[in-house]
Protein backbone atom coordinates (compact mmCIF):
# COMPACT_ATOMS: atom_id res chain seq x y z
CA UNK A 1 0.00 0.00 0.00
CA UNK A 2 1.36 3.04 -0.62
CA UNK A 3 0.98 5.34 2.57
CA UNK A 4 0.25 8.92 0.95
CA UNK A 5 -2.88 7.74 -0.90
CA UNK A 6 -3.87 4.63 0.97
CA UNK A 7 -3.86 2.96 -2.72
CA UNK A 8 -3.37 -0.78 -2.74
CA UNK A 9 -2.01 -2.92 -5.87
CA UNK A 10 -5.09 -2.47 -7.97
CA UNK A 11 -3.15 -5.13 -10.56
CA UNK A 12 -5.96 -7.02 -12.74
CA UNK A 13 -6.16 -10.73 -11.88
CA UNK A 14 -4.34 -12.55 -13.91
CA UNK A 15 -6.38 -15.23 -15.49
CA UNK A 16 -3.84 -17.17 -17.65
CA UNK A 17 -2.23 -18.06 -14.02
CA UNK A 18 -5.45 -18.97 -12.60
CA UNK A 19 -7.11 -21.06 -15.75
CA UNK A 20 -3.44 -22.82 -15.62
CA UNK A 21 -3.45 -23.84 -12.02
CA UNK A 22 -7.50 -24.51 -11.78
CA UNK A 23 -8.73 -25.96 -15.13
CA UNK A 24 -6.21 -26.76 -17.56
CA UNK A 25 -3.20 -28.42 -15.03
CA UNK A 26 -3.10 -32.13 -14.37
CA UNK A 27 -6.46 -32.71 -12.02
CA UNK A 28 -7.26 -29.50 -11.97
CA UNK A 29 -10.80 -29.06 -10.14
CA UNK A 30 -12.57 -26.34 -12.85
CA UNK A 31 -14.08 -26.82 -16.17
CA UNK A 32 -13.61 -23.29 -17.31
CA UNK A 33 -12.39 -20.01 -15.53
CA UNK A 34 -13.68 -16.35 -16.97
CA UNK A 35 -12.38 -13.17 -15.68
CA UNK A 36 -14.87 -10.05 -16.61
CA UNK A 37 -13.61 -6.21 -15.68
CA UNK A 38 -17.04 -5.02 -15.28
CA UNK A 39 -20.86 -7.29 -14.46
CA UNK A 40 -24.00 -6.72 -12.62
CA UNK A 41 -23.37 -9.72 -10.52
CA UNK A 42 -21.37 -12.76 -10.74
CA UNK A 43 -23.78 -14.56 -9.32
CA UNK A 44 -26.84 -13.36 -11.99
CA UNK A 45 -24.95 -13.94 -14.70
CA UNK A 46 -23.67 -17.50 -13.90
CA UNK A 47 -27.46 -18.67 -13.29
CA UNK A 48 -28.02 -17.00 -16.79
CA UNK A 49 -24.66 -19.05 -18.31
CA UNK A 50 -26.31 -22.36 -16.04
CA UNK A 51 -29.70 -22.10 -18.21
CA UNK A 52 -27.03 -21.68 -21.35
CA UNK A 53 -25.50 -25.39 -20.61
CA UNK A 54 -22.02 -24.16 -18.81
CA UNK A 55 -20.85 -26.96 -17.07
CA UNK A 56 -20.44 -27.77 -13.59
CA UNK A 57 -17.41 -26.58 -12.26
CA UNK A 58 -17.88 -23.24 -14.15
CA UNK A 59 -16.21 -20.49 -12.55
CA UNK A 60 -16.31 -16.57 -13.19
CA UNK A 61 -14.69 -14.11 -11.55
CA UNK A 62 -14.91 -10.18 -11.69
CA UNK A 63 -12.69 -6.96 -10.93
CA UNK A 64 -15.81 -5.42 -10.19
CA UNK A 65 -19.23 -6.02 -9.66
CA UNK A 66 -22.03 -3.05 -10.15
CA UNK A 67 -25.00 -4.65 -8.29
CA UNK A 68 -23.12 -7.37 -6.24
CA UNK A 69 -25.61 -8.88 -4.16
CA UNK A 70 -25.68 -10.77 -0.34
CA UNK A 71 -28.49 -12.13 1.57
CA UNK A 72 -31.69 -10.73 2.14
CA UNK A 73 -31.32 -8.49 -1.19
CA UNK A 74 -27.84 -6.45 0.58
CA UNK A 75 -26.26 -5.15 -1.76
CA UNK A 76 -22.50 -5.44 -1.67
CA UNK A 77 -20.20 -3.34 -3.53
CA UNK A 78 -16.74 -2.52 -3.38
CA UNK A 79 -14.16 -0.24 -5.89
CA UNK A 80 -12.78 -2.04 -8.99
CA UNK A 81 -9.81 -4.92 -8.11
CA UNK A 82 -10.41 -4.13 -4.51
CA UNK A 83 -11.76 -7.78 -3.87
CA UNK A 84 -12.28 -11.51 -4.78
CA UNK A 85 -15.65 -11.41 -6.69
CA UNK A 86 -16.48 -14.68 -7.92
CA UNK A 87 -19.26 -17.23 -8.76
CA UNK A 88 -19.28 -20.90 -9.08
CA UNK A 89 -21.53 -23.63 -10.98
CA UNK A 90 -22.09 -26.74 -9.39
CA UNK A 91 -24.63 -29.46 -11.20
CA UNK A 92 -25.10 -31.50 -8.02
CA UNK A 93 -26.38 -34.60 -10.10
CA UNK A 94 -27.48 -37.18 -8.09
CA UNK A 95 -26.88 -35.43 -4.73
CA UNK A 96 -29.77 -35.47 -2.40
CA UNK A 97 -31.77 -31.55 -1.67
CA UNK A 98 -31.39 -32.51 1.35
CA UNK A 99 -27.87 -32.04 1.45
CA UNK A 100 -28.45 -28.47 -0.53
CA UNK A 101 -28.71 -26.26 3.14
CA UNK A 102 -25.68 -27.01 4.30
CA UNK A 103 -23.75 -25.94 0.76
CA UNK A 104 -22.90 -21.97 1.89
CA UNK A 105 -21.88 -23.43 5.00
CA UNK A 106 -19.32 -25.68 3.82
CA UNK A 107 -18.21 -22.75 1.53
CA UNK A 108 -17.94 -20.74 4.02
CA UNK A 109 -15.15 -23.07 5.72
CA UNK A 110 -13.41 -23.37 2.44
CA UNK A 111 -13.29 -19.65 2.30
CA UNK A 112 -11.77 -19.72 6.18
CA UNK A 113 -8.61 -22.69 4.16
CA UNK A 114 -8.27 -20.49 2.05
CA UNK A 115 -7.62 -17.67 3.56
CA UNK A 116 -5.64 -19.48 6.31
CA UNK A 117 -3.28 -20.59 3.46
CA UNK A 118 -2.86 -17.39 1.40
CA UNK A 119 -4.38 -14.62 3.40
CA UNK A 120 -2.49 -14.46 6.30
CA UNK A 121 -5.35 -14.49 9.09
CA UNK A 122 -6.90 -16.59 11.01
CA UNK A 123 -11.42 -16.02 10.65
CA UNK A 124 -14.49 -17.32 12.26
CA UNK A 125 -17.83 -18.34 10.48
CA UNK A 126 -21.00 -16.45 11.40
CA UNK A 127 -23.97 -18.88 10.81
CA UNK A 128 -25.07 -19.32 7.67
CA UNK A 129 -22.15 -17.20 5.73
CA UNK A 130 -20.54 -14.12 6.78
CA UNK A 131 -16.61 -14.61 7.58
CA UNK A 132 -15.64 -12.84 10.16
CA UNK A 133 -12.23 -11.37 12.14
CA UNK A 134 -12.27 -10.23 15.31
CA UNK A 135 -16.17 -9.83 14.53
CA UNK A 136 -15.66 -7.48 11.40
CA UNK A 137 -17.08 -9.21 8.09
CA UNK A 138 -14.40 -9.72 5.69
CA UNK A 139 -16.52 -11.99 3.09
CA UNK A 140 -20.25 -12.89 2.58
CA UNK A 141 -21.34 -16.21 0.69
CA UNK A 142 -24.33 -16.29 -1.05
CA UNK A 143 -25.74 -19.79 -2.52
CA UNK A 144 -29.03 -19.53 -4.84
CA UNK A 145 -30.39 -22.53 -6.71
CA UNK A 146 -32.10 -22.19 -9.89
CA UNK A 147 -33.28 -25.37 -12.47
CA UNK A 148 -31.59 -25.90 -16.11
CA UNK A 149 -32.76 -27.96 -18.80
CA UNK A 150 -32.11 -31.79 -18.73
CA UNK A 151 -31.20 -32.12 -22.22
CA UNK A 152 -32.28 -35.28 -24.06
CA UNK A 153 -35.73 -36.87 -25.55
CA UNK A 154 -37.40 -35.60 -22.19
CA UNK A 155 -38.65 -32.25 -20.79
CA UNK A 156 -37.59 -32.00 -17.46
CA UNK A 157 -35.51 -29.50 -15.62
CA UNK A 158 -32.65 -30.19 -12.49
CA UNK A 159 -31.05 -28.24 -10.24
CA UNK A 160 -28.32 -25.76 -10.10
CA UNK A 161 -26.31 -24.30 -7.59
CA UNK A 162 -24.50 -21.19 -7.50
CA UNK A 163 -22.02 -19.93 -5.15
CA UNK A 164 -21.01 -16.69 -5.05
CA UNK A 165 -18.17 -15.09 -2.86
CA UNK A 166 -17.22 -11.86 -2.23
CA UNK A 167 -13.86 -11.47 -0.26
CA UNK A 168 -11.96 -7.58 0.95
CA UNK A 169 -8.95 -7.64 -0.39
CA UNK A 170 -7.34 -4.15 -0.52
CA UNK A 171 -10.55 -1.77 0.67
CA UNK A 172 -9.17 1.48 2.84
CA UNK A 173 -11.50 1.82 5.31
CA UNK A 174 -12.91 4.58 3.57
CA UNK A 175 -13.89 2.18 0.96
CA UNK A 176 -15.52 -0.24 3.28
CA UNK A 177 -19.16 -1.53 1.77
CA UNK A 178 -20.48 -1.47 5.97
CA UNK A 179 -19.19 0.00 8.78
CA UNK A 180 -19.38 -3.58 10.57
CA UNK A 181 -16.57 -4.82 7.50
CA UNK A 182 -13.17 -5.12 6.95
CA UNK A 183 -10.29 -6.36 4.62
CA UNK A 184 -7.52 -8.20 4.41
CA UNK A 185 -5.48 -4.84 3.68
CA UNK A 186 -6.82 -3.86 6.99
CA UNK A 187 -6.40 -6.59 9.13
CA UNK A 188 -2.42 -7.34 8.33
CA UNK A 189 -3.26 -9.66 5.65
CA UNK A 190 -1.96 -10.47 1.68
CA UNK A 191 -3.43 -7.91 -1.01
CA UNK A 192 -2.36 -10.34 -3.27
CA UNK A 193 -5.78 -11.18 -5.10
CA UNK A 194 -4.52 -14.06 -7.53
CA UNK A 195 -2.98 -15.82 -4.35
CA UNK A 196 -6.51 -15.56 -2.66
CA UNK A 197 -8.50 -16.37 -5.95
CA UNK A 198 -6.30 -19.67 -6.12
CA UNK A 199 -6.15 -20.54 -2.98
CA UNK A 200 -10.17 -20.33 -1.81
CA UNK A 201 -11.05 -22.27 -5.09
CA UNK A 202 -8.31 -24.76 -4.54
CA UNK A 203 -9.92 -25.23 -0.85
CA UNK A 204 -13.53 -24.45 -2.15
CA UNK A 205 -13.23 -27.56 -5.14
CA UNK A 206 -12.29 -29.96 -1.75
CA UNK A 207 -14.85 -28.80 0.41
CA UNK A 208 -17.45 -29.55 -2.63
CA UNK A 209 -15.93 -32.98 -2.73
CA UNK A 210 -16.03 -33.63 0.72
CA UNK A 211 -19.96 -32.51 0.53
CA UNK A 212 -20.76 -34.61 -2.57
CA UNK A 213 -19.53 -37.33 -0.86
CA UNK A 214 -21.90 -36.93 2.19
CA UNK A 215 -24.67 -38.48 -0.32
CA UNK A 216 -22.80 -41.77 0.06
CA UNK A 217 -22.69 -43.95 2.99
CA UNK A 218 -24.41 -42.07 4.82
CA UNK A 219 -28.15 -41.71 4.16
CA UNK A 220 -27.89 -38.41 2.33
CA UNK A 221 -27.19 -36.88 5.43
CA UNK A 222 -24.35 -34.28 6.10
CA UNK A 223 -21.46 -36.17 7.37
CA UNK A 224 -20.18 -35.84 10.76
CA UNK A 225 -16.85 -34.89 10.08
CA UNK A 226 -18.14 -31.41 8.07
CA UNK A 227 -20.30 -31.14 11.12
CA UNK A 228 -17.64 -30.99 13.67
CA UNK A 229 -15.21 -28.84 11.70
CA UNK A 230 -18.22 -26.16 10.99
CA UNK A 231 -18.86 -26.10 14.19
CA UNK A 232 -15.54 -25.48 15.80
CA UNK A 233 -14.68 -22.63 13.20
CA UNK A 234 -19.02 -21.37 13.89
CA UNK A 235 -18.60 -18.22 16.36
CA UNK A 236 -22.55 -18.14 16.44
CA UNK A 237 -22.27 -21.26 18.45
CA UNK A 238 -22.46 -20.89 22.28
CA UNK A 239 -22.91 -16.72 21.67
CA UNK A 240 -26.35 -15.04 22.80
CA UNK A 241 -28.34 -13.78 19.36
CA UNK A 242 -30.79 -12.13 18.07
CA UNK A 243 -32.66 -13.66 15.01
CA UNK A 244 -35.37 -11.60 13.21
CA UNK A 245 -37.01 -13.85 11.39
CA UNK A 246 -39.28 -13.73 8.23
CA UNK A 247 -42.53 -11.56 9.01
CA UNK A 248 -41.11 -9.68 11.47
CA UNK A 249 -40.55 -11.54 14.52
CA UNK A 250 -37.45 -11.29 16.51
CA UNK A 251 -36.39 -13.88 19.14
CA UNK A 252 -33.38 -14.09 21.65
CA UNK A 253 -31.59 -16.79 22.85
CA UNK A 254 -28.32 -18.72 22.83
CA UNK A 255 -27.12 -20.39 19.68
CA UNK A 256 -26.40 -24.00 20.89
CA UNK A 257 -25.69 -25.99 17.50
CA UNK A 258 -26.33 -26.93 13.94
CA UNK A 259 -28.36 -29.56 12.93
CA UNK A 260 -28.00 -32.34 10.28
CA UNK A 261 -30.17 -29.60 7.78
CA UNK A 262 -28.22 -26.43 8.53
CA UNK A 263 -30.29 -24.96 10.74
CA UNK A 264 -29.19 -22.65 13.72
CA UNK A 265 -31.11 -24.14 16.93
CA UNK A 266 -31.41 -21.53 19.19
CA UNK A 267 -31.88 -22.26 22.99
CA UNK A 268 -34.71 -19.97 25.02
CA UNK A 269 -36.00 -19.98 28.78
CA UNK A 270 -38.95 -21.54 27.35
CA UNK A 271 -37.74 -24.47 25.08
CA UNK A 272 -35.64 -24.35 21.66
CA UNK A 273 -36.51 -22.86 18.32
CA UNK A 274 -34.68 -23.99 15.09
CA UNK A 275 -33.74 -20.86 12.27
CA UNK A 276 -33.48 -21.79 8.36
CA UNK A 277 -33.70 -18.67 7.48
CA UNK A 278 -33.64 -15.36 9.24
CA UNK A 279 -30.73 -12.32 9.94
CA UNK A 280 -28.55 -13.41 13.16
CA UNK A 281 -26.68 -10.86 15.19
CA UNK A 282 -24.00 -11.64 18.09
CA UNK A 283 -25.39 -10.09 21.50
CA UNK A 284 -22.54 -11.56 23.20
CA UNK A 285 -19.85 -13.61 22.01
CA UNK A 286 -19.02 -16.93 23.07
CA UNK A 287 -16.21 -17.31 25.60
CA UNK A 288 -12.77 -16.73 23.90
CA UNK A 289 -14.45 -16.42 20.56
CA UNK A 290 -15.31 -12.95 18.74
CA UNK A 291 -18.88 -12.43 17.91
CA UNK A 292 -20.08 -9.89 15.20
Amino acid sequence: MNPETGIHDLRPLDVDALRGALVEGPGAPYSALEVVEEIGSTNAEMIRLAGLGAPDRSVLLAEYQAAGRGRLGRSWVAPPRTQVAVSVLLRPGAVSPTLFGWLPLVTGLAVRDGLAAAGGVDVTLKWPNDVLVDGRKLAGILAEMTTVPGGGDFDIRLPALVVGMGINVGLTREQLPVPHATSLALAGGTTDRDAVARAVLEALARRHAQWRACDRGSGSSISDELMAEYSAACSTLGADVRVELPGAQVRTGRADRVDRDGRLVVVTQDGEFTVAAGDVTHIRPAAGRWGG
